[in-house]
């Protein structure tokens, strides 16, 4: 298969992409580097996929490294961007896409169980928040670069507004995604630092497998999506590569719902 040309809607941007050796993650940071950006390739335990995103972004003319960080621990965070400031030399772009499920009934629910997701999925995304918009801060607008000081996209979840039985934790962490993006956004608006989020529905990746790998599955799933198609992680993908251009400079605390239409309430189609 030809290798897709490349683009320069980010050319002489760094980037980082969270939770980047697979699924949403992994096409995220190919995007971003299609379209001319350098990208670091977080991962926490993977590192073998996590190579090889940095081997297909190389392959195809772009610069990448892979760099090892638990995101919900400060020390890990600091180190990592410790690492990218000394390889690229600054940051502009935040990708904040690691997560994770723990599911249990919510009378079975563990607090380990709680306090994993919510330090992954919530403080994980505060920490390197934090560390990015310091340096975003620190060097200000390069106006050959980029018209905004620094892009953040925080990848959500629909449910930050959809209930999820047994997943209580998990709408949590997302919920909390949703208000803590929208009021760094209007914190950080007067440095053109632009923070924004995805609230991706089901996507085709390793975290919901079991919703999406057998046909009964795919069949079930379907009647919660209007669309009639299960998302795939290009659909994000995209998306984010727009959210962190300078075509959407006048887009900040936003949550782009990206869900085939979930959020449409199916069920009120006929009646309800």
């Amino acid at each position: 298969m030809p290798t897709p040309p490349r683009h320069t809607r980010l050319r002489g941007q760094k980037a980082l992409v969270t939770g980047a050796s697979s699924g949403i993650g992994s096409a995220v940071a190919l995007h971003l580097a299609r379209e001319g950006a350098a990208v670091a390739v977080n991962y926490a335990g993977n590192a073998t996929a996590a190579e090889a995103v940095v081997a297909d972004i190389v392959a195809a003319g772009g610069e990448a490294f892979a760099v090892r960080a638990d995101v919900s621990k400060e020390d890990q965070v600091e180190a990592m961007f410790g690492q990218i400031i000394e390889r690229f030399g600054t940051l502009d772009i935040l990708i904040n896409n690691a997560g994770l499920q723990q599911d249990a009934p919510f009378d079975q629910m563990t607090l380990a169980q709680w306090q994993r997701v919510i330090d992954v999925n919530l403080t994980g995304q505060f920490l390197c928040a934090r560390a990015a918009i310091r340096e975003f801060k620190r060097r200000g607008v390069v106006p050959e670069i980029s018209c905004a000081a620094g892009k953040i996209v925080s990848i959500s979840s629909v449910h930050e507004i959809i209930p999820w039985a047994g997943h209580v934790n998990y709408t949590a962490s997302k919920g909390g995604v949703m208000l803590m993006n929208k009021s760094i956004a209007q914190e950080v608006s007067p440095w053109r630092i632009r923070v924004n989020a995805v609230a991706p529905g089901a996507i085709r990746t390793p975290i919901n497998r079991s919703a999406w790998e057998t046909p009964e599955a795919y069949e079930s799933l379907m009647k919660l999506i209007p669309y009639k198609r299960i998302g795939e992680p290009l659909d994000i993908a995209g998306a984010v590569t727009w959210l962190v251009s300078d075509e959407s400079d006048y887009v900040t605390g936003a949550s782009l719902i990206i869900d085939g239409g979930m959020t449409l309430y199916p069920g009120f189609a006929e009646g309800g």
